[in-house]
């Protein structure tokens, strides 16, 4: 081709900008700056739509990623917060052939890593050997002596690996670091190829990209089938909603249909692994860790830990489950033990690593430490325990013959000091991938995370993986804590990729499942959630009613309704009071811990109602009708996400406690109004206000001719068991929902939960308006009270 005719192609303007570096391997150019052959079919596709389009088609992606709600924490000095996935629009292109090579070193580094551990968790002979320092063992902390001599359930101590790899300036590949403890991404890795494929919508499916259900549908199978011949559940250990991967957890679990559970879930009892149901203990066969192995087990590892479940450690010893990956896993992502590995895969399997890692000198050695003393200028030198990648520099390291961070010594010193506790490795030269940037490609450094997950035929690796994208051309810069993003990673084959999905036809006929377990804890926070919004509903609506009479002449009514809100916890001074903030905070909260079991809509809709009530208390909302106006704002978002939970919520248990939630506040707060403003002392308009509040202004005035009194408040609001919001419909609600619940089905004897509900309904059954007095109403709340404790008694205790 012509200079002038690449001049004028499409091709040529779409990389106007694109200059790779001298010295530095490119995804996309050869180095006489040609297209890699792989590459040419995608930027062809790209060449063809115009920037608005392509502007569209990302704009879209994006969209994508925040309707299905992925998201990182950010993490800065004063806490963290949820921000928007950072997704680089342009994929990774690997080609098929390629892919195999680095699969067949990844399968090989994999079974490697599994026979190092069971060798230092068992008789110990590389050490004994002098294959590894003994002190690179016991000084690191990940290395548990609670679980030497630990024989996994599963035959293996390794199921699901992770690798960081990177291209050298030549072309080949390395490893950057193994990830061994609780690997990361995978889940994202699903989300990056769906918000990819919709900028390609009109490519992907002929591409020939290899799919990526497959390799989760085997490792599903896998799970499974370590679960063995009993009634053991396999499930996925999160350290929590707040941890910077717990979207994944989550998504994960649904994806894969496992438990996600949390240490507190958890108990050892006479040796087994039990979850806490709301249909009592079950046992636990399989546990996907991830959180870190210190803080699994406060009794035998770390005693100050808050995430762990006492006795794990001794659960597993004896076999009662299997864990992925198992206890201890994590000494072998130390930096300083690739300095090893390639002497002991010929030792252990008489073969050199296929893929190698990164050049590494551990420190403690003599001649190591001179040759990295004789070559600082082309090293990082950092501490040899530590995890974190070459690129991933911490303050303490040198780079160049420099410290990155402030120092007060020479780096000779350090190393003369030092020697034991640092590790050498070779400058990392990252190799470059296309980036999107302001509407132009352009080269940015990256680094590859693959992974491998065991199944019962051997190591099977995921045909992609999960890409970090710099935002800049700094290297160390690619982590998204530091601004770089992340893409999807294709592999491209040469025929025709069939379409795949996670479900495999089943064989025989069909078969309705029932709905899994519900951990007590995910009840508790569906049980929690229900009576949040419920309260917040309340005192939105007492708001509302509050303001729009601040401008009337009736005084002793303004203050009787402002003394009931304060009681509340509720500061009327505020137009947007934050006990009314706290009160959506505490809803997020309930429903971020069970993200898994909680619908992305449902989710959304709790967000922006959240996130309005706090616009509205930033602004300049003023009292009366402006705060008033607010309210209603408030509670039309109430009702959006009402009515999504209950027309889209399935009907399982977890729905159940979410509705006995709602249904239990409801009851109390309709008594406690009813307490105040049906009162014969009340000031005059309050039966209004009851009325108004209660949400039943239209149906007392078709309902009842006469004025206003306290019998037909009383009536609509307490005994009519037509209108949702009365009393008597919840104690209804109750009964339903009882009746329906695990053990209620069982024929059990009844319990005081059931037994409190049917006498407070029969009581509203059989009684007229003139029963209902003040002094009723109030035995009434304690009455609602007791059955809130019964009910946690039986299901959430």
């Amino acid at each position: 081709m012509s200079d002038s005719t690449a001049r004028s192609s499409p091709i040529d303007g779409l990389l106007e900008q694109y200059r790779p570096r001298p010295g530095v391997a490119d995804e996309l150019m050869q180095a006489d700056g040609s297209l890699r052959a792989v590459w040419q079919p995608l930027i062809r596709q790209l060449a063809r739509l115009s920037p608005e389009e392509l502007s569209q088609r990302t704009a879209r992606a994006d969209q994508y990623l925040k309707d299905a709600g992925v998201y990182f924490r950010q993490y800065t000095g004063t806490g963290s917060t949820e921000r928007a996935w950072p997704l680089s629009h342009i994929p990774v292109v690997i080609g098929g052939a390629e892919w195999r090579q680095l699969s067949a070193g990844i399968i090989q580094r994999a079974e490697l890593l599994e026979r190092v551990m069971a060798d230092l968790y068992g008789p110990g002979d590389l050490v004994n050997g002098g294959l590894l320092p003994a002190e690179l063992i016991t000084r690191n902390r990940e290395w548990l002596r609670p679980v030497q001599g630990l024989h996994p359930r599963s035959g293996h101590f390794l199921h699901f690996l992770a690798f960081e790899i990177g291209r050298s300036p030549d072309g080949s590949w390395f490893v950057l670091g193994d990830r061994t403890q609780a690997p990361s991404g995978a889940g994202f890795a699903l989300e990056n190829r769906m918000a990819t494929s919709r900028v390609f919508h009109d490519y992907f499916p002929a591409a020939n990209v290899e799919r990526l259900a497959g390799f989760f549908r085997g490792f599903r199978d896998a799970i499974n089938g370590l679960r063995g011949d009993g009634d053991g559940r396999a499930a996925i250990l999160t350290p929590g909603q707040h941890t910077d991967t717990y979207f994944e957890h989550a998504y994960i679990a649904r994806y894969l249909g496992l438990m996600l559970l949390e240490s507190d879930d958890l108990r050892v009892d006479r040796g087994s692994l039990m979850v806490s149901t709301v249909t009592g203990p079950q046992p636990v066969s399989v546990l996907w860790r991830r959180l870190d192995s210190r803080f699994s087990d406060p009794l035998e590892l770390d005693e100050s830990s808050a995430l762990g479940t006492p006795g794990m450690v001794s659960a597993l010893r004896s076999g009662a489950f299997t864990m992925l990956n198992c206890l201890g896993s994590g000494v072998l992502e130390a930096r300083a033990l690739m300095a090893f590995l390639p002497r002991i895969s010929q030792a252990l399997t008489g073969e050199a690593l296929s893929l190698p890692n990164i050049a590494t000198w551990w420190c403690g050695q003599p001649a190591e430490l001179t040759y990295v003393r004789d070559n600082l200028d082309r090293m990082m030198i950092g501490p040899a325990l530590s995890t974190r990648l070459p690129f991933e520099l911490e303050a303490s390291t040198v780079l160049g013959g420099s410290f990155r961070g402030a120092a007060s010594r020479p780096v000779a010193d350090w190393l003369n000091t030092d020697a034991a506790n640092l590790v050498g490795q070779e400058a990392v030269t990252l190799s470059t991938t296309p980036a999107l940037i302001d509407g132009q490609l352009v080269p940015r450094p990256m680094v590859v995370r693959v992974f491998a997950a065991r199944t019962p035929d051997g190591w099977t690796v995921m045909p992609g993986g999960y890409a970090r994208i710099g935002r800049t051309e700094d290297p160390t810069a690619l982590a998204m804590q530091s601004g770089g993003s992340v893409a999807d990673v294709w592999i491209v084959g040469d025929t025709p990729v069939r379409t795949d999905t996670l479900t495999a036809p089943p064989a025989g006929p069909f078969v309705r499942r029932l709905s899994g377990l519900l951990p007590s804890r995910a009840a508790d926070n569906l049980y929690w959630l229900g009576r949040y919004v419920e309260r917040a509903e309340a005192q939105v609506r007492k708001l509302r009613a509050y303001h729009l009479r601040l401008e009337d002449a009736v005084v002793p009514l303004v203050e009787h309704l402002g003394d009931y809100i304060s009681d509340f916890g509720t500061d009327i001074e505020d137009s947007v009071p934050l006990g009314l903030l706290d009160l959506f905070d505490a809803a997020r909260g309930c429903a971020g811990k069970i993200r898994d079991r909680f619908s992305t809509d449902g989710w959304h809709a709790l967000d922006d109602l959240s996130g309005t009530a706090h616009k509205l208390a930033a602004g300049k909302v003023t009292a009366g009708d402006d705060a008033a106006r607010a309210m209603s704002v408030l509670l039309r978002k109430l009702a959006g996400f009402s009515g999504l939970v209950h027309e889209n919520m399935f009907r399982d248990t977890g729905w159940r406690f979410l509705t006995m939630g709602r249904a239990l506040e409801r009851a109390d707060n309709i008594a406690s109004l009813l307490v105040a403003f049906a009162d014969r002392a009340a000031p005059p308009g309050s039966l209004d206000v009851a009325v108004e509040v209660g949400d039943s202004v239209m149906i007392h005035r078709r309902r009842y001719s006469v004025e206003t009194s306290r019998n037909t408040v009383i009536d609509l609001l307490a005994l009519d068991p037509d209108n949702p919001r009365s009393l008597i419909c919840q104690t209804r609600l109750l009964r339903e929902q009882e009746a329906a619940m695990p053990r209620a089905q069982a024929k059990r004897q009844m319990s005081d939960f059931a037994r409190q509900v049917l006498r407070l309904d029969t009581d509203l059954a059989v009684a007229v308006p003139e029963e209902i007095t003040t002094a009723r109403l109030t035995e009434m709340r304690a009455e609602i009270a007791d059955i809130s404790d019964a009910l946690t008694a039986l299901y959430l205790g």
